[in-house]
């Protein structure tokens, strides 16, 4: 039995109408191309891309752990508190 779509096998292989789907892959490939862009990945050279990536990150890693360790604690101090009396106010009550 064929849908409006085509076979049935067809709308089953792609998950759903095949001009929908095919759709959303290419919004979502120019999505994750922009962000691939944006970190300085080039698709003619990709592997190189990566490589200059790594090593960029590499090298800036113990300051993005510094960045990182900064923003963590000052979360932390807020987080924390509001968890630890949450669970208080929720404990179970003896017997």
């Amino acid at each position: 039995m064929a849908s409006e779509y085509g076979h049935p096998y067809v709308q089953r292989f792609f998950g759903g109408p095949p001009m929908a789907v095919i759709g959303r892959l290419v919004l979502l490939s120019i999505l994750v191309g922009l962000i691939l862009a944006a970190i300085g990945l080039d698709p003619w050279n990709i592997i190189d891309s990566a490589r200059r990536l790594i090593l960029h990150v590499w090298n800036m890693g113990f300051d993005a752990v510094r960045w990182l360790w900064r923003y963590f604690l000052l979360g932390a101090v807020v987080v924390v508190p509001i968890w630890l009396i949450a669970r208080l106010v929720k404990a179970p009550r003896g017997r």
